[in-house]
C-alpha cells in the first residue's frame, strides 16, 4: 500500500491506496498507536535471501516468499545461513544431473538457492577445513524432509563418485526405499510421511569419495503398527504385501486384501493415488537385492510381516469378566504359528494370561479381553521394531566398507516441532528434540556472527535473546519432566494421574515455562521457543515403559523359525541408546562411555523409552556440535496438499516454528552483534559505490573508495548508530538500506525531472522557434502577394476604364444599328405580309373554281354509274331466266333411252380407237427398249473402256509429276473423252449427283479428320507436357525424400558415432581406473596427502585394447614381483576389469558393425530409392508407349480409310465429272493427298516420340534429365515436311550409330568377360597346381618338403621377377621417348627464351653485368622418402620423437606433422622391406607413447593440441599411401610411387582413428577446464558496458562463499584464451575442418554454462543484462569473422544464449508481446521461457515486473511444443567429432630431420 497524506502524531487512521487502486483507512490502535509494518523497495521484493531485505518483519518475510512461491514459481529461499524449503506438491524439473552439474563448484551464493547449492557448500567446507559436516532437515509431517534430504544424498553420490567398484552410492540411494516401505506412511498430512527420525552418515576417503554410510534412527512411531486414524494407513510395506498377494512366492504367506486385516483397515484408505504398491514392492526388493539381502533373508522378512497381520486378526473373547480365550483352532493364530514357526498351545495360552513372580513363588494370572488385546498389539508392535531394528542393522552392514573413513557429511531428516489438538508422548520427544536443536542453531548462528564482526574488526556486544536452556532444563534437568516421568514408571502403583500432580507440585510455582490449565487435572502445558503445547497425561506411563509379556518373548526365542530366533536373541541387552538400532553405531569421531551403574542384565534396571531418546538425542547434539551444520527448514504451504497454494498463517506457524522468525526477531532487536546475519545489509566499499554513485557529488569522489563512502554517508545519515564500517564493508541497520534506496529513487527521479524539465524546455524552445520562421515566411508570403494584389488590382482598374469606353463605344453603335435593321425589318415584314395576303386571296379564287370543276365532274359520273349498274342488273335478270328455261328442256331430252345409245355407240368407237392406239405404243416400247438395251450395252462397254482409260490415266497422271511435256496429250485427251461422254448426260447427272453425295460426306470427313488429327496434336502436346511434368515431379519427389532419407541416414550416423565416441571414452576410464588400481596396489605403502578433489582422480587415458595388452606385457617383464603382489591383493578385481574391457572391447566392435551397417543401409536405400525412380519412370514410358501404340493404330485406321475410299472413288467413277481431270475429281483428290501428308506428318510425329521416349530410357539409365529431348521432340513437331523428313532420316542414323556402339561395348563386354574367365580359369589351374605341390610335400620328409616349398618359391620368384623385368623395359622405353620429347620441348622453350631475351636487353647491358657464381645444394641421388632405422633403435625412436618431444620450444620451428611424416617414412621402409613385425612394433609403440605422453601431460592444451594434429596427419599419410583409389586422387605422380605395397593397414587406421578421438575428448576437456573458470564472469558478471547493470544488495550469502574472489575474468580475457587456443591449433598445423569443429564446441560449452547460470540466478535476469550479454555475442561474432570461422556452426550454438538475451529485452505486457516472444524463442525451450521469464527482476524502480497472466499466457501459447521438458543445457555434451580426408601436398623425399631431434640414427632411404 501507498501513503496518500501525511501522517502526523495524534492521527487515528492512515489514508493508504492499496495496489489494485482502492483507497482504504486504516485504523490505528488506539492504545498503542502502532503504525503499519514499512514495506521494502519493489527492487527487493522477491530476493533470493530475506537478509537482503532492508525491513525483517513477519510481513516482508511472508511477502518475499508469497511472490517468490506464487509469482515465480521458486520454493527455495536463503534465510541467512538457512535453507527455507516450501513442499510445491508438484514434480518440479530441477533435480536433474544437469543442474547437479550446474551447482558442482560454484559458490553459494553465485546461484539460486537450492538444496544442491547446501549440498555443495558442506561438501567444499568438508574438502576445504578438513571438518566434518552435518545437514539438519526439520520441518514438520508433509513438509518434505525425506525429499529434501534424499535430494542431498544423490547430490553427494553423483559428484564425489565412488573410490571403488562396489557402486557404494548406489548403495546410499537403494536404502532410501527400504527406509521409506518399513519407516513412512500416509498420514493426513502427507501421503509419505517418516514416521522416525533418521541421522545419515555419508563417509569418504582421502579424495573425498563415498567410501560408505551409516545410519542411526530415532524414536519409530510403533503405535502406527496396531492403529491408524481416518484416512492414515500403516507402513507402506504392510500394503505393498497385500497388493503383491496374488504372486506365486508369496503364497505360502496366506495374504489377502488389505481390507481384510484389522492393522491394515482401520484408516479406511488402503490406496494412494498415483501409487502402485506392486511396484514399490518390486523397487524395494531390488533394493535389498543391491545391499546384499539374499532372496531367502527377504522372503523371512516378509514372512514375519505377514505374520504380524494374522496376529492382529486373532480374536480375543471374553471367558468371565476377568479372563479371556481364545477360540480352538483360529486359523489366523494358527497361519501366525505357522508363519513364525512356534506352537499354537503356548501362543493361545500366554496370549490371555500372564505369569507373577514373587520371592518365593510363581503364578499365572488371567487377563481379562481388553488387556490380552493390549498385550497382542504390544507383541506386534515388538516384533516390528526388531524387525526395523533388524533391517536398519543389515543396511549398515551393506554400507560399510574396509577403506579408512577419512571425513563424513551426516544428513539429519528429524521431525520438525509439532503442536495438535492432542498431544501425547511422541510429540514431547518431538518437541524436546527440536528445542535441543534450536539451541543449537541458535549459537552456531551467533559463532557465525561473532567471527564475521571479528573478522571485519567492528565493536560487538552480546545482546539479550531468547535463550531455550530453562525450557530445555525443565525437561532433562535433575528432577525435571523425564526424571519425574522414570521415578514414577518404577513406582508399583504408578499412574499418569500421580505422575501430573508431582509436575504440578514440583514446577507450576518454580518454572514459569510450565503451565497448568484451567479446565484439566490430566494435564499440563510448556512454553517452547515457537508456541506454547498442552500435553494430555494419559498413556505417557504406558508408553515409556513400552513393556511386553516376557513369556510371549520367550515363546518367540522358542521359535523353529531362525529369522525370529535372531531378532530376539539380544532381547535383554539394550544395543544401542534409542533402543531401536543395533550396535553398530554410527562411525563417528566421539565415544559416549556406557554407563557403569546400569545393569544390562536386570529388567529392573533397563531404560526407559524417555531415558534412551535422552541419551541418543545428547549423542546427536554432541555429533552436530563436532561438525559444521547447515540447515534446511522444510514448510508446508497448505493442509489440502494443493500444487502452488500458500497459506500465511500456516507459514508462519513454521516459521516460527523452526526458529527462522524468532532469530530475525533477535536479530533485528540490536546492532551489531547479530544483525548481519539476519536484520542488516553488508555492502563492500565498491558495490555501495557502485550502487550510490548518483548520490555524491563530484567533489566527494576520492581515489580512496572506502573514504569516499565514509564521507558520503556521515552526509546522508547523521544518526552513527545507524551504520559501521568494517574492513571490507560497511553494515547498515534494518531500514536504513531502504532509506538510502528512497534518497537514490528521489535523487533518479529529481534527476529524472530536471532532465523532462530541459527536455521539454528545449522541445518547447524549438517549436516556439520553428512557429516563429513559420509566421515570417507566412508574414512575408501575405504581404508578397497583397503588393502583388494590389498591383494587379491597378492594372485592373485601368484596364476596365479602357474596355468600358470602347464596350459603351460598342453598345451604343450596336444600339443604332439594332434599331435601324429593325425599322428595315419591319417595312420588310409589313410589305411582304401585305403582298401574301393579295396573293391569298388570289389563290382562294382559283382554288375555288376547281374545286366545284371537280365536284361537278365527280356527281355526273355518280350519276351515270347508277345508271349503268340498274341496265346491267336489269339484263342479268332476263338472260337467267331464259338459262333455267333451257335447262328444263335438256333434263327433259336427257331421260329419254334413245339418247342414251347415241352416247354409247360414240364411246364404242373411242374405246377401239385408244384400243389400237395402245397397241400402237406396245409396238414403240418394244422397239424403244430394243434400242435402250443396246444403249445399255455399248454404254457398259464404253465404261469398261473408260475405266481402263482411267487407270491409263492414272498412270499418265504419276507419270506427269515427273515429266512435264505429256501435259498436252493428256488434255486432248480429256478433250476427246468429254465429246464421247456427251451421249450419256444422264448417267452423268446421276454421277454427278452422287458425286456431290460423296464429295460432302468426304469433306464432312476430311473435316472430321482434321478435328481428329487437332485433338490427336493437342494430346501429344499434352502428354510432352505431362511427361515434362511428371518427370521433373518425380525428380524433385525423389530428390526431397533422398535429402529427407540423407538427413536421418546423417543424424543416425551422428547418433551412432557419438555413441561409439561415449563408448570408447567409457572404455578408457575403465583401463585408466585398472591402471590406476594397479599403481595403487603397487605404492600402497606411500600414502598420498589428502586434498580437494571433486571428482575422481582419474584421467581419460584414451587407451586400446592391444595397447593395454601391451603395457601390461611390459608390466610382466619389468617387474614380476609387484604383480605378484597386485595379484594377491585383488585378482577378483583384476579379472572382472579383464572381463569388462572384453565386453567393452565386444560392444565396441559391434557398435562398428553396426555403424559400418548403417553405411551399408543408406546405400541400399539410395540404390532401392534410384530402382524405384527408374520403375516409376518405366511405368511413365510404359504408358508413353501404349499411347503411342494407340496413336499408330489410329494413323494406321484413318489411312485404311482413305485408301478405300480412294478406291472406291475410283471404282464407282464413270465418265464425266467423275473421270480424271474433272474439277469434283481434282478437289476429291487434293484433299486425299493433304489427308495422306497430314498422316504421314503424324507418323513421323509418332517416331520421334519414340526416339524421344527410347532417349528418356537412356537418360534415365544415366540419370540424366529429359528436358532437352522433350524440347527438342516439341521443336521438331513444329518443322516442316521436308524438315521432318531429314529429321527422320537423323534420327534413324543416330539410331543405327547408337546399335554400333552398344553392339561394339557388348563385344567389349564380352571380350572383357572372357579375359576374366581366362584369368579366373589360370588362377584355378595354378590353384590346383598350388594344392598338388601342397600335397607332394605334405607327403615329403621334413627337409625335402622345407627343399621343394623353397624350390617352388624361387620358381614363383623368378616368374614375377621375369614378368617385372618386362614391365620396367617397357616403362624405361616410355621413359626414354618422353625424355627425348622434353628435350625437344625445352630446346624449343630455351630458343623462345632467348629470343625475348635478346628482344629486351641491349648488348652493352649483357656484357657489362658481371655473372656471380652460384652454390648449388647437392641433392641425395634417388631419396625415395623413406627412413630406416634399426630394431634396437625403436625405442630411441619413440622417446626422442614423442615422449620426450616438447610443444613449445623445439617443436614450434617444425613443420607441421614433422613427427607424423617422420613416423610414416619410417613405417614406408619397414613395408618396402616386408617386415610385419616391425610394423606392428611400430604402431604399437608409437599409440602406447602418444597414449603415455597424454596421461602425463594431458592437462597442457599445447601438447594435447600437438599431438591431435600429428595423429591426424599420420593417419592422412596411411591413407593418402594406402594405394586407395578413393585417396589417391589428389596425389602426384611421385606420391603414387610411394604408396604402401605390401601391407593394408586399414584395421590400424581404425585404431588410429579411435586414438585420435579420444584425442580430441582430451582436448574439449582441456579447453572446458581453462574456459569454465571464465565464463561466467566474462559473459555474465562482468560490465563489458560500464554502468549499465545495478548493483542490488546480495545479502548473507555472498558473505559466506567457500571460495574467496580468485582474480575478476572479462569478456577479453575469452577472447584472448580463445584467439590463443586458435593461434595454437593452427601453429600444429591441426585440420582447418577439425579447427572448425573445436571452436563450436568451446562456442556450445560458452553458450550453455552461460544460459545455465542464467537460468538459476535470478539477479543476472535483468533488461541491463540482457544487453549485457548481447554486446558480448556480438564481439564473439566478430571474433569469428575475424578468424574465418563464421561457416563452423559455432554461431548457431549460441542461439539459445542470444534468444534468452533478447526475450530479457523485449516488451512483456500484452497478448502481441507474447506472440512475439513464442515466435522469437524457437530455441529456447518452455521451460527456459517461463524460468527467465520468473526470475525477471528489475533492477531499478522504472522498471517492471512480468505478471503472472502474462506467462501463463505463454504457457498456453507453447503448450503444443514437442520438446525435451529438461531445463538446462547439457554442459559435457561433445559433437560427434570426424576427421575428414585431407591430404598432404608435401613431398616426402623433401623432408628434411633437423638435429635438434637427436634423430641422427635414422639413414634416409
Amino acid at each position: 500500500a501507498e501513503l496518500t497524506k501525511d501522517y502526523k502524531n495524534g492521527d487515528a487512521s492512515l489514508h493508504l491506496t492499496l495496489e489494485d487502486g482502492t483507497s482504504i483507512d486504516h485504523k490505528l490502535d488506539p492504545k498503542t498507536k502502532n503504525l503499519p509494518y514499512l514495506r521494502n523497495p519493489d527492487i527487493l521484493v522477491g530476493e533470493n535471501d530475506l537478509t537482503a531485505l532492508s525491513y525483517l518483519h513477519e510481513p516482508a518475510v511472508l511477502h518475499n516468499l508469497k511472490v517468490r512461491f506464487i509469482d515465480s514459481k521458486l520454493i527455495y529461499t536463503y534465510c541467512g545461513i538457512v535453507l527455507v524449503a516450501i513442499n510445491p506438491y508438484e514434480t518440479l524439473p530441477i533435480y536433474g544431473t544437469d543442474i547437479i552439474n550446474a551447482y558442482s563448484g560454484q559458490n553459494m551464493g553465485d546461484m539460486d538457492p537450492h538444496i544442491f547449492a547446501v549440498a555443495e557448500e558442506a561438501y567444499k567446507q568438508m574438502a576445504r577445513d578438513e571438518r566434518n559436516q552435518s545437514i539438519i532437515v526439520s520441518g514438520e509431517s508433509g513438509a518434505g524432509k525425506t525429499v529434501s534430504a534424499k535430494y542431498a544424498m544423490r547430490y553427494f553420490a553423483t559428484v564425489s563418485g565412488s573410490a571403488s567398484e562396489a557402486n557404494v552410492e548406489d548403495k546410499v540411494l537403494a536404502s532410501n526405499p527400504i527406509m521409506e516401505a518399513i519407516g513412512n506412511a500416509k498420514t493426513t498430512r502427507n501421503d509419505n510421511s517418516s514416521r522416525f527420525g533418521k541421522y545419515i552418515e555419508i563417509g569418504f576417503d582421502t579424495r573425498y569419495r563415498i567410501i560408505g554410510a551409516n545410519m542411526r534412527t530415532y524414536l519409530l512411531e510403533k503405535s502406527r503398527v496396531v492403529f491408524q486414524a481416518d484416512e492414515e494407513r500403516n507402513y507402506h510395506i504392510f500394503y505393498q504385501l497385500c497388493a503383491s498377494a496374488h504372486l506365486p512366492e508369496f503364497k505360502n504367506l496366506r495374504l489377502s486384501n488389505a481390507n481384510d486385516f484389522l492393522y491394515t483397515r482401520q484408516g479406511r484408505s488402503p490406496v494412494i493415488d498415483g501409487v502402485d504398491d506392486t511396484k514399490e514392492l518390486c523397487t524395494t526388493r531390488n533394493a535389498f537385492t543391491l545391499l546384499g539381502i539374499n532372496e531367502s533373508y527377504q522372503m523371512g522378512l516378509f514372512q514375519v510381516l505377514a505374520a504380524i497381520l494374522h496376529l492382529g486378526n486373532v480374536e480375543i473373547k471374553d471367558r468371565d469378566s476377568d479372563s479371556s480365550l481364545i477360540p480352538p483352532n483360529n486359523r489366523h493364530l494358527t497361519a501366525f504359528c505357522e508363519l513364525v514357526g512356534v506352537t499354537y498351545q503356548d501362543m493361545a495360552q500366554w496370549l490371555c494370561h500372564r505369569k507373577l513372580k514373587t520371592t518365593t513363588e510363581t503364578y499365572v494370572k488371567p487377563l481379562p479381553r481388553l488387556q490380552a488385546t493390549n498385550a497382542r498389539d504390544a507383541l506386534s508392535k515388538h516384533i516390528y521394531a526388531k524387525l526395523f531394528n533388524w533391517i536398519v542393522e543389515h543396511v549398515n552392514k551393506a554400507l560399510i566398507t574396509n577403506v579408512k573413513q577419512h571425513s563424513f557429511i551426516g544428513v539429519l531428516d528429524i521431525y520438525g516441532f509439532e503442536t495438535f489438538e492432542i498431544n501425547s508422548f511422541e510429540q514431547f520427544c518431538i518437541n524436546y528434540a527440536n528445542e535441543k536443536l534450536q539451541q543449537q542453531f541458535n549459537m552456531h548462528v551467533f559463532k557465525l556472527e561473532q567471527e564475521e564482526y571479528m573478522k571485519e574488526q567492528i565493536p560487538w556486544t552480546l545482546i539479550d535473546f531468547y535463550d531455550n536452556q530453562p525450557c530445555i532444563n525443565l525437561i532433562e534437568a535433575k528432577m525435571g519432566i523425564l526424571d519425574l516421568l522414570d521415578e514414577e514408571c518404577k513406582m508399583p502403583k504408578g499412574s499418569d494421574n500421580s505422575w501430573a500432580q508431582k509436575l504440578y507440585n514440583t514446577h507450576l510455582k518454580t518454572c514459569s515455562l510450565f503451565e497448568k490449565p484451567r479446565m484439566s487435572n490430566r494435564a499440563f502445558i510448556i512454553q517452547h521457543f515457537a508456541d506454547k503445547v498442552e500435553y494430555q497425561c494419559d498413556g505417557f506411563l504406558e508408553k515409556n515403559k513400552d513393556t511386553v509379556n516376557e513369556e510371549q518373548i520367550n515363546v518367540m526365542k522358542a521359535s523353529k523359525f531362525d529369522l525370529l530366533v535372531e531378532l530376539f536373541q539380544d532381547e535383554e541387552k539394550a544395543t544401542s541408546p534409542t533402543g531401536q538400532v543395533p550396535g553398530t553405531g554410527g562411525r563417528t569421531r566421539l565415544s559416549i562411555k556406557p554407563d557403569k551403574g546400569r545393569d544390562t542384565k536386570s529388567k529392573e534396571h533397563k531404560k526407559t523409552v524417555g531415558c534412551q531418546f535422552r541419551n541418543s538425542l545428547q549423542m546427536l547434539m554432541e555429533t552436530l556440535n563436532a561438525t559444521t551444520p547447515h540447515y534446511v527448514r522444510c514448510i508446508k504451504p497448505n493442509d489440502f496438499k494443493l500444487a502452488f497454494s500458500f497459506d500465511p498463517k500456516r507459514a508462519v506457524q513454521q516459521l516460527r516454528a523452526c526458529g527462522v522468525l524468532e532469530t530475525i526477531r533477535i536479530s533485528a532487536a540490536g546492532f551489531p552483534s547479530s544483525l548481519n546475519a539476519f536484520g542488516s545489509f553488508q555492502w563492500t566499499y565498491q558495490e555501495f559505490f557502485s550502487r550510490y554513485r548518483v548520490l555524491m557529488k563530484q567533489k566527494d569522489v576520492l581515489p580512496d573508495k572506502k573514504m569516499t563512502c565514509r564521507n558520503v554517508l556521515e552526509k546522508l545519515v547523521q544518526d552513527q548508530d545507524k551504520y559501521q564500517f568494517g574492513k571490507t564493508k560497511i553494515f547498515f541497520r534494518a531500514g536504513q538500506v531502504a532509506y538510502l534506496e528512497k534518497l537514490r529513487a528521489d535523487k533518479l527521479r529529481a534527476a529524472c525531472i530536471r532532465i523532462q524539465k530541459t527536455i521539454r524546455c528545449w522541445l518547447a524552445r524549438k517549436k516556439y522557434l520553428r512557429k516563429r520562421c513559420a509566421a515570417i515566411t507566412i508574414q512575408r508570403f501575405t504581404r508578397g502577394y497583397q503588393a502583388r494584389c494590389l498591383a494587379k488590382f491597378m492594372r485592373r482598374t485601368q484596364a476596365a476604364t479602357i474596355i468600358q469606353k470602347y464596350q459603351r463605344m460598342y453598345v451604343e453603335k450596336k444600339r443604332y444599328r439594332q434599331k435601324q435593321a429593325a425599322a428595315l425589318a419591319m417595312q420588310t415584314i409589313l410589305r411582304a405580309y401585305m403582298a401574301r395576303q393579295k396573293y391569298q386571296a388570289l389563290l382562294r379564287e382559283a382554288k375555288a373554281v376547281i374545286i366545284q370543276k371537280r365536284i361537278r365532274g365527280w356527281l355526273a359520273r355518280c350519276w351515270y354509274k347508277r345508271c349503268l349498274l340498274s341496265i346491267v342488273y336489269l339484263q342479268c335478270c332476263i338472260r337467267r331466266m331464259r338459262a333455267r328455261r333451257e335447262l328444263k328442256k335438256l333434263k327433259i331430252e336427257a331421260r329419254s333411252v334413245e339418247h342414251f345409245k347415241k352416247l354409247n355407240k360414240g364411246m364404242e368407237n373411242k374405246i377401239m380407237q385408244l384400243q389400237r392406239k395402245i397397241d400402237e405404243q406396245s409396238k414403240e416400247n418394244r422397239t424403244i427398249n430394243e434400242k435402250l438395251v443396246g444403249l445399255e450395252s455399248s454404254y457398259t462397254a464404253e465404261s469398261e473402256r473408260m475405266r481402263g482409260e482411267l487407270g491409263r490415266l492414272r498412270g499418265v497422271e504419276e507419270d506427269a509429276k515427273n515429266k512435264a511435256n505429256q501435259v498436252s496429250s493428256l488434255l486432248e485427251e480429256l478433250e476427246r473423252l468429254k465429246k464421247e461422254l456427251s451421249a450419256t448426260q444422264q448417267e452423268k447427272k446421276t454421277i454427278e449427283d452422287w458425286a456431290q453425295k460423296y464429295r460432302d460426306e468426304m469433306e464432312k470427313m476430311v473435316s472430321e479428320l482434321k478435328d481428329q488429327n487437332g485433338l490427336l496434336k493437342k494430346e501429344k502436346d499434352d502428354l510432352n507436357r505431362s511427361i515434362q511434368e511428371q518427370s521433373q515431379q518425380m525428380t524433385e519427389k525423389m530428390a526431397r525424400a533422398i535429402v529427407q532419407e540423407t538427413q536421418q541416414l546423417e543424424t543416425d550416423l551422428n547418433e551412432e558415432r557419438s555413441r561409439y565416441q561415449n563408448l570408447l571414452t567409457e572404455h578408457l576410464r575403465l583401463e585408466e581406473k585398472y591402471d590406476d588400481l594397479k599403481e595403487e596396489m603397487a605404492l600402497s605403502s606411500n600414502v598420498s596427502k589428502p586434498g580437494h578433489r571433486r571428482t575422481d582422480s582419474t584421467h581419460s587415458s584414451n587407451e586400446s585394447e592391444y595397447t593395454y595388452n601391451s603395457e601390461y606385457a611390459e608390466l610382466e617383464d619389468g617387474s614380476r614381483a609387484r604383480e605378484d603382489v597386485t595379484r594377491g591383493i585383488d585378482t577378483s578385481l583384476t579379472l572382472k576389469l579383464q572381463k569388462r574391457l572384453t565386453e567393452l572391447e565386444q560392444e565396441k566392435q559391434s557398435l562398428r558393425n553396426e555403424l559400418e551397417n548403417k553405411e551399408e543401409q543408406f546405400q541400399r536405400a539410395r540404390a532401392r530409392d534410384d530402382e524405384e525412380f527408374k520403375k516409376a519412370r518405366g511405368a511413365e514410358l510404359e504408358y508413353e508407349s501404349l499411347k503411342r501404340q494407340e496413336l499408330e493404330s489410329e494413323n494406321k485406321k484413318l489411312k485404311h480409310d482413305l485408301a478405300e475410299m480412294r478406291q472406291s472413288l475410283l471404282g464407282n467413277a464413270a465418265t464425266g465429272a467423275g473421270a480424271p481431270g474433272s474439277p469434283a475429281y481434282k478437289v476429291l483428290l487434293d484433299q486425299l493427298n493433304a489427308s495422306c501428308e497430314e498422316l504421314e506428318v503424324r507418323k513421323e510425329e509418332v517416331l520421334i516420340l519414340r526416339s524421344q521416349l527410347v532417349s528418356q530410357k537412356e537418360a534415365m539409365h544415366h540419370k540424366e534429365t529429359m528436358t532437352e529431348p522433350s524440347v527438342y521432340a516439341a521443336d521438331v513437331s513444329k518443322l516442316k515436311d521436308a524438315e521432318v523428313k531429314q529429321a527422320y532420316v537423323g534420327l534413324k542414323d543416330t539410331n543405327r550409330l547408337l546399335e554400333q556402339q552398344l553392339q561394339t561395348q557388348r563385344r567389349t563386354y564380352d571380350n572383357e568377360v572372357e579375359a576374366l574367365r581366362g584369368e579366373l580359369q589360370n588362377v584355378k589351374e595354378e590353384n590346383n597346381r598350388q594344392q598338388q605341390l601342397l600335397a607332394q610335400n605334405l607327403q615329403l620328409p621334413p627337409e625335402a618338403r622345407i627343399e621343394a616349398s623353397l624350390q617352388h618359391e624361387i620358381t614363383r620368384l623368378t616368374n614375377e621377377n621375369l614378368d617385372l623385368m618386362e614391365q620396367l623395359e617397357k616403362q624405361d622405353r616410355t621413359i626414354r621417348k618422353l625424355k627425348k620429347q622434353l628435350k625437344v620441348y625445352s630446346k624449343r622453350i630455351g630458343e623462345m627464351g632467348a629470343g625475348q631475351t635478346e628482344g629486351q636487353t641491349s648488348p652493352g647491358q649483357m656484357v657489362d653485368e658481371p655473372i656471380h657464381p652460384v652454390n648449388i645444394p647437392r641433392r641425395e641421388k634417388d631419396f625415395q622418402g623413406m627412413l630406416e632405422y634399426k630394431k634396437e633403435d625403436e625405442l630411441k625412436l619413440v622417446k626422442n620423437l614423442i615422449l620426450e618431444l616438447k610443444p613449445r620450444g623445439v617443436a614450434v620451428n617444425l613443420i607441421p606433422g614433422l613427427p607424423a611424416y617422420i613416423l610414416f617414412m619410417c613405417l614406408r621402409h619397414a613395408d618396402y622391406v616386408n617386415d610385419d613385425q616391425k610394423v606392428r612394433t611400430l604402431l604399437t609403440s608409437t599409440i602406447n607413447s602418444i597414449k603415455k605422453i597424454l596421461k602425463k601431460r594431458g592437462d597442457d592444451f599445447e601438447t594435447v593440441s600437438f599431438w591431435l594434429a600429428n595423429t591426424c596427419r599420420f593417419l592422412h599419410c596411411l591413407k593418402q599411401y594406402s594405394g586407395d583409389e578413393q585417396f589417391m586422387k589428389h596425389n602426384t605422380s611421385r606420391q603414387n610411387e610411394h604408396c604402401l605395397s605390401n601391407f593394408d593397414l586399414a584395421e590400424y587406421r581404425q585404431v588410429i582413428s579411435d586414438l585420435a578421438i579420444q584425442i580430441y575428448q582430451q582436448l574439449i576437456k582441456c579447453m572446458e577446464n581453462i574456459l569454465q573458470p571464465m565464463i561466467v564472469s566474462g559473459m555474465l558478471e562482468h560490465e563489458t558496458i560500464q554502468g549499465v547493470s545495478g548493483v542490488k544488495p546480495t545479502g548473507l550469502r555472498k558473505r559466506t562463499s567457500s571460495i574467496a574472489d580468485e582474480g575478476t575474468y572479462t569478456l577479453d580475457s575469452i577472447l584472448r584464451q580463445l584467439s590463443a587456443f586458435h593461434s595454437t591449433m593452427c601453429q600444429h598445423g591441426t585440420d582447418p575442418e577439425l579447427i572448425k569443429q573445436v571452436v563450436k564446441q568451446q562456442f556450445y560449452i560458452i553458450g550453455a554454462v552461460t544460459l545455465n547460470n542464467l537460468l538459476l540466478r535470478k539477479d543476472m535476469c535483468s533488461w541491463s543484462k540482457g544487453m549485457q550479454i548481447r554486446y558480448n555475442v556480438s564481439q564473439l561474432e566478430e571474433w569469428l569473422r575475424d578468424k574465418g570461422l563464421m561457416t563452423c556452426g559455432a554461431k548457431e550454438t549460441l542461439e539459445p544464449l542470444i534468444q534468452a538475451a533478447q526475450l530479457l529485452q523485449v516488451k512483456k505486457k500484452t497478448d502481441e508481446d507474447a506472440e512475439a516472444i513464442c515466435s522469437m524463442c524457437l530455441a529456447l525451450t518452455t521451460a527456459q521461457i517461463v524460468k527467465v521469464l520468473n526470475l525477471y527482476t528489475p533492477v531499478n524502480e522504472f522498471e517492471e515486473r512480468v505478471s503472472v497472466a502474462f506467462i501463463r499466457t505463454i504457457q498456453t501459447r507453447l503448450r503444443d511444443r514437442c520438446e525435451s521438458p529438461q531445463l538446462l543445457m547439457d554442459t559435457k555434451m561433445i559433437y560427434p567429432v570426424t576427421f575428414p580426408f585431407n591430404p598432404s601436398s608435401l613431398a616426402l623425399e623433401t623432408i628434411q630431420i633437423p638435429g635438434s631431434l637427436n634423430l641422427a640414427f635414422l639413414t634416409r632411404v
